[in-house]
């Protein structure tokens, strides 16, 4: 009775882990997980439409969950670091901080999240080329469902419009939406298709890259890693530097609060 007993509970053990681990690897890409969060992403552009050129933006993102009374925000703040083609050289400098506090709307369904709120994008570039110098504000919507353990998805959705700044920029009016999918494979690896569509308002100018990418969650005490690699290309675009092909990477950190 004992060796059945001490069978019993090892294999409790292991299916709690191996749930565990798929419920880790589930929500790794969830954007409103309730996880203080901090992912470092790059987009390397190997073309720039009409140029031809290169550009880089590297990123800097930290997520926080809070509550008001009774309420469910998330907050998220992200900062770039743009490289740009000018004049036949590269300008590299921080570019425009964007935070967004999204309200976090119970579904009745602890696996599905969905979150709206406002967002403000600040003139913080330290070189012109590399920001808008414009202020913008807007909206933001966010799905995730991670009904299934093989398969989740959902999308971000914005838009912003410039209210000050200078009058020597451009006014901005945009909108983006960057649906997402994952699919595990067991163990952490997982194939993923993250892309960010955008289309200017203003001058009719857009964005549509597709593409397929891997990655692979793993955990280290209560820190959950997720590491990812997913090459994208335009099979749409219009008006002048709107990457051709892009390569998207990044590591995504969810910490316990």
């Amino acid at each position: 009775m004992v060796a059945v007993a001490s069978v019993s509970v090892a294999i409790s053990l292991e299916v709690s882990a191996q749930t565990g681990a798929a419920d880790s690897a589930a929500q790794a890409n969830n954007p409103l997980a309730n996880m203080t969060a901090f992912n470092i992403q790059n987009y390397y552009i190997g073309r720039q439409t009409e140029s031809g050129d290169t550009a880089n933006q590297f990123w800097l993102r930290y997520a926080q969950p809070f509550s008001i009374s009774k309420s469910n925000w998330l907050m998220r703040a992200s900062l770039p670091v743009n490289t740009f083609p000018v004049d036949n050289s590269h300008k590299t400098g921080i570019g425009d901080l964007n935070i967004f506090t999204a309200y976090l709307i119970d579904t009745g369904n602890p696996a599905v999240s969905f979150g709206i709120g406002p967002q403000i994008t600040a003139p913080t570039a330290t070189k012109k080329e590399v920001g808008s110098e414009k202020w913008s504000a807007g909206l933001v919507n966010v799905l995730f469902d991670a009904s299934s353990p093989k398969f989740q998805y959902g999308y971000l959705l914005s838009w912003q419009s410039s209210f000050a700044g200078s009058s020597r920029r451009e006014d901005a009016n945009l909108v983006a939406l960057q649906p997402f999918a994952m699919y595990q494979l067991g163990g952490g690896t997982y194939l993923r298709a993250a892309p960010v569509w955008t289309y200017n308002l203003k001058n009719d100018g857009y964005s549509v890259p597709l593409g397929i990418g891997i990655g692979q969650v793993f955990k280290r005490q209560k820190t959950v890693y997720n590491l990812f690699f997913e090459p994208q290309f335009a099979v749409a675009s219009r008006g002048p530097g709107q990457p051709d092909w892009q390569i998207y990477m990044g590591l995504n950190m969810q910490f316990p609060n």
